[in-house]
């Protein structure tokens, strides 16, 4: 168990949350919520001691806590598979001075004791099927038995990602504590992790931006909102309900108190003085104990996304033939054809590392491929959100100063007013570009993407740093798009609700799915991974 009692935290005088008490329970497993901003990897930290609370607040941990590392490159000097067992501090540590004991030639007896104790606590600790089941979980999370002997420093960022997720896992911990697991995870993986957590018999808590995982995993979440952490049971969703059904009876419960007061008042008025006083006074007494419920301003702010196409493209957007692509000996698509017809919604989908992008920018000319044809229709003009953003907003510039440069004639007000739906109201407006989060600057493109009407939007992982909200309200408008949707994307709500079409990277190579996901994954079934039980 994990207990929280009366920590606060603030920045100056702005404050994410105070007096919080809540406790995590073993074999519950929490998604820890709210929007951009409210505070989630700072109270994150704050359980894993990182961090400390403004205040004198405490918080109690098991002995064995699994903690998901966001640093991919402390481990570089040290193999993959050690790189897992680390994740059990105790047993590590034991194992090296066990080791390094073994290497002497000869022992006193007290390093012979040593020694002793030393193998009860690698034996307590399961330690010697440690390799096997740390090898068990980077498998389950696409890591090939081939690889583990290797170095972390001869890994991408992504798959150091997911060794560190290993890492976590490993060894049984009492308590798991993961920030955005999901990040650098393809579906598949993703589904096993899924299942992998599902098991876990310790308190879980977990950041996750992906819907689809929290609705999944959790069994209860925990909001931070109204500068504070109120536990619901249940997912997300039944989060999102039985917020909105408070809310809703604060609100009705005060519109009926507002009437009753209305009444009472009038009574005062009327018979304030003379034969009625006392009534009036009663009356009085009763406005009093009618005060309002103070409904706290929530801090879950929703963009509004809707995306316009200036004119609409030809009846067939694109046509391609015989594309193919490869670097060196890594064959990533080979006379691949594809015909998309004008308001087709597709969606590129697939494991990390198999070309998903490359397709992309094959497909809009940013890439030469190897070989084939790429004939885009009559009016055919895209948008493209790239997954790597960073340098596409100009530092030195305000929000509105950089949306200004592509306005189209509709006047600074239209911009402003474009920008306050995606959630850059008033002053925000004028905030240095250089300084906006990742959530920010993700918003302000798609606000561009607005703005410049085109009839074709393409999207490599758009969902990226931003909150719940935000990609539900994403979905939306691009389900509500009446052009053509080019869509890279993990996010299976998004997928399912967005895509009319699958492109999916297989072992059998590029499948063309006409219909959406929901229908994709009956035909083509996730792959079943072993998974430990706890």
């Amino acid at each position: 168990m994990i207990t929280v009692n009366n920590v606060t935290k603030s920045y100056g005088t702005s404050v994410l949350f105070e007096n919080v008490n809540v406790a995590f329970n073993p074999g519950n497993r929490y998604g820890l919520t709210g929007p951009n901003g409210a505070g989630k990897s700072t109270f994150m930290r704050i359980l894993t001691g990182e961090d400390e609370a403004t205040n004198n607040g405490v918080i109690a941990r098991p002995r064995k806590v699994g903690i998901l590392r966001q640093d991919q490159f402390a481990f570089d000097d040290c193999r993959i598979i050690d790189t897992v067992i680390m994740g059990n501090k105790l047993l590590w540590e034991a194992i090296q001075e066990r080791d390094k004991l073994s290497e002497k030639p000869t022992h006193t007896d007290s390093e012979i004791n040593r020694l002793t104790e030393l193998e009860t606590v690698i034996a307590d600790e399961n330690g010697y099927m440690a390799e096997f089941e740390a090898g068990e979980i980077l498998s389950g999370i696409g890591i090939p038995e081939d690889k583990h002997g290797d170095l972390m420093s001869s890994l991408a960022t992504d798959y150091k990602f997911r060794v560190l997720l290993a890492q976590a896992l490993f060894g049984e911990p009492d308590a798991l504590l993961l920030d955005e697991p999901t990040n650098h995870l393809d579906l598949d993986t993703i589904h096993f992790l899924e299942e992998f957590l599902i098991d876990y018999k310790g308190s879980l808590v977990v950041i996750s931006h992906d819907r689809h995982f929290l609705n999944a995993v959790c069994t209860h979440i925990a909001d931070i909102d109204y500068q504070t952490i109120i536990i619901y049971t249940g997912n997300y969703d039944d989060m999102v309900a039985q917020k909105v059904q408070a809310r809703q009876q604060i609100e009705s419960s005060n519109k009926d108190r507002l009437k009753k007061i209305a009444q009472l008042q009038e009574f005062v008025a009327r018979f304030g003085s003379g034969q009625r006083a006392s009534q009036a006074q009663s009356r009085r007494k009763e406005i009093q104990r009618l005060a309002l419920t103070e409904l706290k301003r929530s801090n879950i702010q929703r963009p509004f996304l809707r995306f316009e196409q200036e004119k609409p493209a030809g009846k067939e957007t694109v046509q391609i033939r015989g594309l193919s692509k490869s670097f060196g000996d890594l064959h990533l698509f080979k006379d691949f054809d594809l015909e998309i017809m004008r308001g087709e919604k597709v969606a590129i989908i697939g494991p990390n590392g198999v070309g998903k992008t490359t397709l992309v920018r094959s497909i809009i000319g940013e890439l030469e491929p190897d070989a084939g044809s790429i004939q885009w229709g009559f009016g055919a003009e895209w948008n493209y959100y790239p997954q790597d953003h960073t340098h596409i907003i100009t530092p030195g510039m305000t929000v509105l100063d950089w949306m200004m440069q592509f306005e189209n004639g509709e006047g600074q007000q239209h911009v402003r007013g474009l920008l306050g739906r995606m959630l850059f109201s008033g002053e925000d407006a004028n905030k240095p570009t250089e300084g906006l989060s990742g959530g920010e600057r993700a918003r302000l493109l798609l606000a561009r993407m607005m703005l410049i009407k085109k009839p074709i939007l393409v999207m490599d992982e758009p969902t990226n740093h931003l909150d719940l909200e935000s990609v539900s309200a994403l979905a939306e408008g691009l389900s509500a798009f009446p052009g053509n949707v080019f869509v890279v994307s993990h996010d299976r709500d998004l997928v399912s609700e967005v895509a009319t079409r699958i492109v999916a990277f297989t072992p059998k190579g590029l499948v063309d799915f006409r219909g959406p996901y929901d229908e994709f994954i009956q035909v083509h079934p996730l792959p079943e991974r072993k998974v430990s039980k706890w």
